[in-house]
This record gives C-alpha cells, sequence and structure tokens, in this order.
C-alpha cells in the first residue's frame, strides 16, 4: 500500500491515543463524544471526496486512472463521483425460506 498522506496518518495517531488513555471513564466520553458527531463527519468526508472526485473527472482524467489512485475499481470511482454509496450484498436465502 502507498504511503499514508500526513492527515490520515494523524487521525489514526488520534485513535491510538484514545486507546492509551488510563483512565477508563475519560477514555469512554472522549470516545462517546467522536462517534456522537461521526456521522456528521462521514457525510463531509463523503462529499469532499465526490467532489475531489469530480474535479479530477472535469480536469481530464479517465475513470481509470481515478480509480487507480483511489485503489477502487473505475466502475466504482465514476459511482463515487456521482454520490452513489457501495452497496451491501443481500444475504443468501437459506434452502426452505420461501
Amino acid at each position: 500500500m502507498s504511503e499514508q498522506v500526513e492527515e490520515v496518518r494523524r487521525l489514526l495517531e488520534a485513535i491510538e491515543r484514545l486507546e492509551q488513555m488510563q483512565d477508563d471513564e475519560a477514555c469512554a466520553k472522549a470516545v462517546t463524544q467522536v462517534l456522537d458527531t461521526w456521522p456528521d463527519h462521514h457525510a463531509r468526508l463523503r462529499e469532499l471526496r465526490q467532489a475531489r472526485v469530480q474535479r479530477m473527472k472535469d480536469s481530464g482524467m479517465t475513470w481509470q486512472q481515478i480509480g487507480a489512485v483511489l485503489g477502487v475499481h473505475p466502475t466504482r470511482a465514476q459511482q463515487i463521483a456521482k454520490g452513489l454509496r457501495g452497496t451491501k450484498r443481500p444475504a443468501k436465502k437459506e434452502p426452505g425460506d420461501g
């Protein structure tokens, strides 16, 4: 895998620092605060990625090139630009489940 971007490294280090907290109550409280705001941050990150992928495409890059940058299939890169979420496969039906 390629080298981590500095901002990614810092985010992961922050999570590691939470894990290293000695005070269980303080740690649990801090993690709760992060998780309470995570849906908003997740949405912001998805929107940021979508906008940047669209800009990459507008600059003349192909879906294959964009997919290579992101480490995803070109079709997935196109879906990201459209704001489509990855779909989860439906659970397999067990024999006799109608």
